[in-house]
């Protein structure tokens, strides 16, 4: 076993990863290194041939592949360090790292840490559909992988349970390609995905959708041949008499996304409950000093452009930590979810720090009002769980916050009536 001696190591290659990399040797550390378990670099961005990457980042319309290599490059430029098919197989809350590959087993000694894991598909075992067990049955993201990357039509007649960003840019995908998607189906009153992706893959082509619907049961012996679907209640349990089949020979499961947080437990960082992945500050950083986490570890993101923002920002404060520069200790804030919230991250803020918000509603709802305390308050025409609501604090409005506060509710109100 050798140990080596690194100023930050960045757990995954993908866009968040990369960001928080960059960042790092632009700030002038010499010793970064990504840890990638896959064969290159570049997360599964390979694999979205589609457009509608960059939008914001790079102010261009761009292709998964074509955003990646951007950064890909960049990294190289830089003289950033990969080890590619490389396993953390251990992750101690005091920055000690184990890896694996084919060189064998290594300790890395990190002064600071950017876990960059992403995130990985809900399945159907998780959904815990009842039925046989035919062939036929895969998570949009594979049936993405087979399609884009090796060629493979899953199948001819498809249905999609689900109607995440990933599922609906499948149904298009795959009409493209000459198959029939009979229905998307999804337990929601309201689509989950982007409203662009709702418009441009199922409105486009004529894709229909099926509101407050779920597959209740899987039929086929070696595959495939019908699901069983029903209309749902408000707490989604099937409705008795609304079954009905639908023949087909694929179903595709879009039905969410988890951070890959295994690590994090490791480490016994603390988790949210409502993202699943660590509680963060300002600075993008863990309950474990000198661990920081950014992109689709932390919470699921509406887009790459965020989750490299967030990577830059991790790496921003992953260098200064490792630089020894002490990071000042100011009151803390607590950030709590009110009317209409899903969370908020970060989740702890120092008082009188410029910060960018992210904030997910619950319910889609129109004509409301976004508060942050007594800091902000915004008017907003329309708000949606899927897309991701940006609220800037300047050092300007903490001056409107009393002494003695060490919460802030946000909420999002109804400005009718």
């Amino acid at each position: 076993m050798i140990s080596q001696d690194i100023d930050v190591a960045v757990i995954g290659g993908g866009p968040a990863g990369l960001a928080a990399a960059i960042k790092v040797k632009e700030v002038g550390l010499d010793k970064v290194v990504i840890i990638e378990r896959g064969e290159y670099l570049g997360g599964l961005l390979d694999q979205c041939i589609h457009n509608g990457f960059g939008l914001f980042y790079f102010n261009e319309d761009l292709t998964g592949p074509e955003y990646g290599r951007r950064f890909i490059e960049k990294a190289n430029d830089l003289g950033v360090e990969s080890l590619l098919k490389t396993m953390v197989v251990r992750l101690l809350p005091d920055r000690k790292i184990a890896i694996s590959n084919d060189k064998g087993f290594t300790y890395l000694s990190p002064k600071a840490i950017i876990l960059a894991m992403g995130c990985r598909e809900r399945s159907r075992e998780s959904l815990s559909i009842p039925g046989t067990r035919p062939a036929g049955i895969f998570t949009a993201g594979t049936a993405q992988r087979y399609v884009n990357i090796e060629g493979y039509i899953p199948g001819r007649e498809v249905v999609v349970l689900g109607s995440g960003d990933v599922g609906m840019i499948m149904a298009r995908r795959l009409t493209l390609e000459g198959v029939k998607v009979k229905a998307i189906v999804e337990v929601l009153p309201y689509v989950g995905g982007l409203i662009r992706n709702e418009v441009q893959c199922l409105h486009d082509f004529d894709i229909p959708i099926l509101l407050q619907h779920t597959v209740t049961e899987i039929r086929g012996q070696e595959r495939v041949e019908a699901v069983t679907i029903a209309k749902v209640d408000k707490d989604w349990n099937p409705i008795a008499g609304t079954e009905r089949m639908i023949q087909c020979d694929t179903l595709l499961v879009s039905a969410g996304l988890i951070p890959e947080n295994e690590l994090s437990r490791m480490a016994g960082i603390a988790l949210d409950p409502v993202t699943q992945g660590p509680v963060v500050d300002e600075n993008m950083q863990s309950s474990a000093a000198g661990i920081f986490a950014a992109g689709n570890v932390v919470h699921v993101n509406d887009l790459v452009d965020n989750v490299s923002w967030e990577g830059e920002a991790a790496g921003a404060s992953a260098a200064k930590f490792a630089l020894g520069k002490a990071m000042v200790k100011k009151v803390r804030i607590r950030l709590k979810a009110g009317e209409n919230i899903r969370y908020i991250v970060p989740q702890t803020i120092a008082r009188g720090e410029e910060i960018v918000l992210s904030v997910r509603v619950k319910e889609p709802a129109e004509h409301v009002r976004l508060n942050v305390g007594e800091l902000r308050s915004q008017g907003m025409r329309a708000v949606k769980p899927s897309e991701m609501v940006k609220v800037s604090l300047s050092s300007k409005e903490w001056e409107k916050m009393g002494s003695g506060v060490d919460e802030l509710l946000v909420t999002c109100e109804s400005r009718r009536g």
